[in-house]
């Protein structure tokens, strides 16, 4: 399928700027190796020229044109954003897995979570003024309190490329809707949409300065805004070893940041289950997205006395899944995203395997496929809870299986783990589920399913998968910053210090 990728530049104050030092990025299509256009890269000239973009676009107007402005001007402009990624959906659909490499049916889907969460935080946006000035209740009556909730101020947000415009869209809208300007720094894996998204603010007619894009690789671009004085926040989605830098280059200044890191999340199958319904969910929560999820449900926890035919089960649930270019009809899995995630992928398959490991299923390129970067869904056995591929996140369609015997038994080995995302639980014994939901470390739990995801919701980990809450209420609050106001209502004078004229 033809695709046509738009040629761009650097968004920056509402207009389109080549970088500073003129340098481009190829864009490599994950399907055919082909290079198939080329994005401009930002470097820290750049982002000088955004931040103070961003400064002057929260001070125009004394704060009246945006950050202090009702929240139903706001959104408005986040609404007509929403409508015109509804319009575009079928050309940004195909942009997006031109570019990453995800199926056509899933960017599809993605483009229209990002037109439904503009749409969310508009509607936030609009609820914020009523929410102003909350009273206190104090126990003295000599004063009032209230509360205000201000836009924290210029934001960086760094977003990944598995998900290249619905994750930049869970921080630009919560930023926005909160009366920020942001800065969106894009994975230079994959930028496309991210720069389509500019466009779209430019035709709305966003004010200028309010959202910046700056494309580019991460030393260059996203290291001089995690660490620049004038940027008041960081919001990150990536590598905990990344998201370890950010932290580190933030603590300089006292820089308030949230970290959405990497994953190795389980889900356990009890004895209870019904087979096909548990392997499908299995299969969707750690093979979706081309594996590439940082919350996949990656370590299956089986109980031993179903283990051998659920992987039976599992095993011909994988082998149907349809692999090849991301736009052929029905396709299931696509490429990995560049052939470094490739090399990567392989390299934790032959580790597992030299380390003792079975590879039960996949685990190669699919023979068909002589292109692009595609590695067939792997279910791997005979694991041990010291192994690499039990341990840490391999970012590719790799499912790594334990047995267990006991509820308690299936518990440590679910939080045998330095991360603490997402986790899962399939059983029809609705109390076990509740236990053992109340027992997982991690942020997100899904019962008797695994990965779907509402802008409803809170999103976010806890250990070394990050900390503070995207999505919902919560997301919002990301980008707010909370002012107490206390008035004296006495007539009385205060009295703690003698008087003067009583003297």
């Amino acid at each position: 399928m033809a695709v046509q990728v738009p040629s761009r530049q650097l968004f920056i104050d509402g207009e389109w700027r080549e970088p500073i030092l003129k340098k481009r990025l190829p864009i490599i299509n994950p399907a055919t190796e082909e290079i198939i256009g080329n994005i401009p890269a930002a470097t820290a000239e750049d982002v000088e020229l955004a931040v103070a973009a961003a400064r002057r676009a929260l001070s125009r107007n004394k704060g009246k044109d945006w950050a202090t402005a009702p929240g139903a001007v706001r959104a408005k402009y986040l609404r007509a954003i929403a409508a015109k990624v509804t319009e575009r959906k079928t050309e940004l659909a195909k942009l997006e897995a031109i570019d990453c490499g995800k199926p056509l049916d899933e960017a599809v889907w993605d483009i229209e979570d990002v037109a439904g969460c503009f749409e969310y935080y508009a509607d936030l946006a609009e609820g914020l003024d009523a929410k102003q000035k909350a009273p206190v209740s104090l126990p003295m009556e000599t004063f009032k309190s209230y509360v205000l909730k201000e836009p924290i101020g210029v934001v960086g947000l760094i977003t990944p490329w598995n998900y290249p415009l619905l994750m930049a869209t869970w921080k630009v809208a919560p930023s926005l809707a909160a009366g920020c300007a942001a800065i969106l720094k894009p994975s230079e894996l994959a930028s496309i949409t991210c720069l389509e998204l500019a466009e779209v603010c430019r035709e709305v007619g966003l004010p200028p300065g309010v959202l910046n894009i700056l494309t580019g690789l991460g030393p260059e671009a996203g290291a001089p805004l995690a660490s620049h004085p004038d940027v008041d926040k960081i919001a990150f989605t990536g590598s905990s070893a990344t998201g370890s830098k950010i932290m580190a280059a933030a603590a300089q200044m006292v820089k308030p940041v949230s970290l959405e890191l990497g994953g190795k999340s389980p889900i356990i199958v009890f004895e209870d289950v019904d087979l096909d319904k548990a392997a499908e969910w299995t299969a969707f929560g750690c093979f979706w997205t081309n594996g590439q999820i940082c919350s996949a449900t990656s370590r299956l926890i089986v109980h031993e006395n179903i283990a051998r035919e659920f992987l039976d089960r599992l095993v011909k649930w994988t082998k149907n899944i349809k692999i090849s270019d991301p736009f052929e009809e029905g396709c299931r899995l696509g490429p990995v995203v560049s052939g470094g995630q490739y090399e990567k992928v392989l390299k934790f398959i032959s580790t597992a395997k030299s380390e003792g490991a079975t590879i039960l299923s996949g685990g190669v390129r699919p023979e068909h496929l002589k292109k692009g970067f595609f590695v067939e869904p792997t279910i791997i056995t005979d694991v041990t809870t010291s192994m690499q591929i039990w341990r840490e996140e391999v970012f590719g369609p790799v499912l790594c299986v334990k047995t267990f015997s006991t509820e308690e038994e299936a518990l440590e080995l679910a939080n045998d783990s330095h991360y603490g995302l997402g986790a899962a639980v399939i059983s029809n014994d609705l109390e076990r589920c509740d236990r053992v939901s109340k027992n997982l470390q991690a942020g997100i739990v899904w019962v008797n399913c695994s990965q779907p995801c509402f802008c409803q919701a809170p999103w976010g980990g806890n250990k070394r998968s990050g900390f503070g809450r995207e999505l919902g209420e919560w997301g919002l609050d990301n980008y707010l910053s909370v002012k107490q106001v206390t008035q004296y209502v006495s007539d009385e004078p205060w009295g703690w210090y003698r008087s003067p004229s009583k003297l």
